[in-house]
């Protein structure tokens, strides 16, 4: 079981706002911040409003459905994955907010500083407790969305609401250990590689020079990363390119060919192909493609339970 979370790695710094140190809204499908491998210095809940996915967390997979809540710790190596129709309510917290309750309830953040051995990222969809958690989310969010007097205040009384229901009755015996969870220094040498990746996303990699930057066979290389990030190294790469010749279709009005050669892929058949079978679409229909809307609170705060009382028992 991996307990020190990755600590060595460079996360990425969240800035928040000194007075109300918190982001919260919703998600429609994975962005592709959210697809890359990476870890911050924040605190993040995660409520599924609607579809399907997974999260790759320290190496081990949360497969996750309609109303799955997930906690991220700041030194979780993550990444997520959409399979079907997801809405995904985010939340990122600045820990520094709690440390005046900390004085007097120094447990209060126990759900994520004992992550990995008492609780797990992925809440037990089973227990009882489940419905008021997803109202409390809600409540937060209508809270944080209409700004009405004193709203920071609510939101933060309701987060508290939140982490101590999940204090009480979340916290497990032991977890079961996983046998086969990716160590620290593996998850380092990952995150090494994908940052290499990212920033020469249009190089020809193989599977061999990939191996070579972190002193692996290109077996052991390949079934680490596979573990860690949920796909084959070359299959990550292909992701990329995808995702930055996407952004640049939707952004700029240059060639389709330009633009595939500039993200790595060697031709134009090739690039059309692969967008197709991983997007759904061809490339030239990006460009005309309508905007989404970006929150649909209204439309899953009755189903999820928005309605339940909050008080603690």
């Amino acid at each position: 079981m991996v307990q020190s979370r990755a600590q060595n790695i460079l996360r990425e710094k969240v800035i928040f706002s000194r007075q109300y140190p918190i982001f919260l809204s919703d998600t429609i499908g994975v962005t592709s911040h959210y697809q890359r491998l990476h870890a911050h210095d924040a605190l993040e809940i995660n409520m599924i409003k609607s579809g399907t996915g997974y999260y790759m967390i320290n190496g081990e997979r949360y497969d996750f459905c309609e109303g799955d809540i997930l906690l991220i710790n700041s030194n979780d190596l993550h990444c997520a994955y959409e399979t079907e129709n997801l809405v995904m309510q985010v939340i990122t917290v600045d820990a520094s907010w709690f440390l005046g309750t900390l004085r007097y309830d120094p447990d209060i953040l126990a759900p994520f500083k004992e992550m990995g051995l008492y609780f797990s990222n992925l809440l037990d969809r089973n227990n009882e407790r489940m419905v008021l958690l997803r109202s409390l989310l809600l409540q937060m969010q209508e809270e944080h969305e209409a700004e009405r007097p004193s709203y920071t205040s609510m939101v933060y009384t309701l987060l508290m609401q939140f982490l101590v229901n999940v204090n009480r009755y979340f916290r497990m015996d032991t977890l079961k250990e996983n046998k086969t969870t990716i160590t620290t220094p593996q998850l380092e040498k990952i995150w090494h590689v994908t940052r290499i990746m990212e920033e020469q996303f249009d190089y020809p990699w193989s599977l061999e020079e990939l191996s070579a930057l972190v002193y692996l066979s290109p077996s052991r290389f390949s079934d680490i990363f596979r573990r860690t990030v949920g796909m084959s190294p070359l299959m990550y790469l292909i992701h990329l390119r995808l995702e930055n010749a996407y952004t640049l279709l939707q952004t700029t009005d240059r060639k389709i060919l330009d633009i595939a050669m500039e993200c790595g892929f060697r031709t134009l058949s090739n690039f059309n192909r692969l967008f197709k079978r991983h997007i759904g679409t061809e490339p030239r229909n990006i460009r005309s493609k309508p905007g989404l809307c970006d929150s649909k609170i209204v439309l899953v705060f009755e189903r999820l339970g928005g309605a339940v009382k909050t008080q603690i028992e």
